[in-house]
């Protein structure tokens, strides 16, 4: 068979890499300090780029359950951020997400993040249900943003790791907005503490 000479070679594929811990860091201080890029500017996009992802893998018309709920799980540092800007955004998209946040971070980004999502009226639980079921039964999925790249695992205490516990029995499926919680994030083994594997990062 002949081949005409305008066709192109199929283009190689190359395997899917994750950035280490070193090479985001590197990265973010990049866009910080040579890009000029303000740090709720960042928080913003980041939190904007994980409400779109839901938005492909889990498109309101794919749910199981009547009512698009979400439940969305911060923790204290940057992921925490991330994870309430994921909801405001996913609010605008008509899902109605439910935020855990059950240590605030005293900096004020942090605190303007959740003014915006009070303002909006979405709700933040006051204890995560440890019966599993009922997690299960209310919500489609989960969005983890409890630990970062930038958290020491040895260093997580309560309720950090009794809310991973819970978590990893959970039927629905787990988004994480950055490496998973409960996993190094320098190598692909499970830390100390408990892990789940999510349906998606």
């Amino acid at each position: 068979m002949n081949h005409s000479s305008n066709e192109k070679e199929p283009e190689t594929i190359e395997p899917l890499r994750y950035l280490s811990k070193t090479e985001v860091a590197t990265i973010e201080t990049e866009l910080l300090r040579d890009y000029r890029f303000g740090q709720q500017q960042l928080i913003e996009i980041w939190g904007h780029a994980c409400a779109i992802a839901v938005t492909k893998a889990f498109p309101l018309s794919s749910l199981s359950k009547k009512q698009p709920t979400l439940l969305v799980v911060c923790g204290p540092e940057q992921n925490g951020s991330i994870g309430l800007v994921c909801a405001r955004h996913l609010r605008m998209f008509e899902y109605e997400p439910t935020i855990f946040y059950p240590k605030r971070s005293p900096q004020s980004l942090h605190q303007d993040f959740t003014v915006q999502c009070e303002k909006m009226d979405i709700p933040f639980l006051s204890y995560l249900p440890t019966e599993v079921q009922l997690l299960n039964d209310a919500y489609n999925l989960v969005i983890d943003a409890i630990l970062g790249p930038e958290t020491e695992h040895k260093e997580v205490k309560e309720p950090y790791a009794g809310m991973l516990v819970t978590l990893k029995q959970a039927k629905i499926p787990i988004v994480s907005v950055d490496i998973p919680s409960g996993i190094c994030s320098l190598n692909t083994q499970p830390d100390v503490l408990e892990k789940f594997y999510p349906w998606c990062l």
